[in-house]
């Protein structure tokens, strides 16, 4: 069984100075170092080397280029699903913004590589090839669903071990980890197929093609399971006080089963705000409220760069 290590940027106050990491007695700290050589690890089974411009073309799919572009959008999608939802926005979205989506292991290209179970060595996994992409442009983080929390911790560990953070953080349907309203990830070893389909129907965070289609739904499970083992070893108690500084906006659904996402406020000293446009959870993929979207994010990135002039 996987331990549960609890985060301990709860304070936001939070410094460790032990050299090297592993020496340091909070579990955080250890565990960062583990997540560190095994992202190495990683990378160097597939004879990548980890931080290097090839890792970075490797987890995060881009494709379409923009040299020329002043913000960098860095997508994080649902649950079992591969980039290429988001990377397309790239083609969608104004050309002010490149967007890169975020490929998870055992999927796409990286099919063959192991799914972690814990969120933060999945953190450190995307921090490794997000630094030759991020160094040079303004960037802001959006999470949809499993994404959002992936992105949220993503977003810590960068402040934590680089002092960066994004320009604003885009959380999609989802609710405050520390929220009494999260919903609960059961047991889901041993589950039967039908079980897993009800389950899926009620937290309504598969697209209706997969659970609609149970030869499909097969196919995808093992994968599924392993994302939502995530979200279940995943605890982060609520903060004293912000762990983050930027803008942080919350998107939802109409008729999403996420609620309170207003319990996100408290984790950012930056300015918070809150959209809900019609739908259910996957909102997101319809075309009026998709267009929307792309035209918050370009606006609020353009309102916050001016304003630090």
């Amino acid at each position: 069984m996987t331990p549960v290590i609890r985060h301990c940027l709860a304070s936001p106050n939070y410094q460790c100075g032990s050299k090297p990491a592993e020496n340091c007695l909070r579990p955080f700290c250890r565990l960062s170092s583990m997540a560190d050589q095994n992202t190495r690890s990683t990378a160097e089974r597939r004879g990548i080397k980890a931080g290097t411009q090839h890792w970075s073309q490797h987890v995060l799919n881009c494709l379409y280029p923009k040299p020329n572009a002043i913000f960098k959008l860095i997508c994080f999608p649902w649950a079992g699903s591969g980039s290429t939802y988001f990377a397309n926005w790239g083609k969608k979205i104004n050309d002010l913004v490149e967007v890169h989506a975020v490929r998870f292991a055992g999927r796409e290209s990286r099919i063959q590589e192991p799914v972690v179970n814990d969120i933060y060595q999945l953190a450190d996994e995307i921090i490794y090839a997000l630094l030759p992409v991020i160094r040079d442009k303004s960037f802001a983080f959006l999470g949809h669903s499993f994404g959002a929390y992936v992105a949220f911790v993503t977003a810590l560990r960068l402040k934590e071990q680089h002092r960066l953070e994004p320009q604003h953080l885009f959380l999609s349907s989802i609710t405050a980890p520390y929220s009494e309203h999260r919903p609960t990830v059961p047991e889901l070893d041993k589950v039967s197929l039908e079980d897993f389909k009800q389950f899926l129907v009620l937290c309504g965070g598969t697209p209706n093609h997969i659970t609609n289609d149970l030869d499909l739904l097969k196919e995808n499970m093992a994968l599924l399971k392993k994302d939502l083992n995530i979200l279940k070893n995943f605890i982060y108690d609520k903060p004293s006080g912000a762990v983050l500084s930027c803008d942080l906006t919350c998107l939802t659904g109409s008729e999403d089963i996420e609620k309170d996402v207003e319990d996100w406020k408290i984790v950012t000293s930056g300015t918070f705000d809150v959209h809900i446009l019609p739908g259910h959870h996957f909102y997101i993929m319809e075309p009026a409220n998709e267009n929307f979207i792309h035209n918050y994010i370009v606006k609020s990135l353009e309102f916050t760069l001016l304003s630090g002039f």
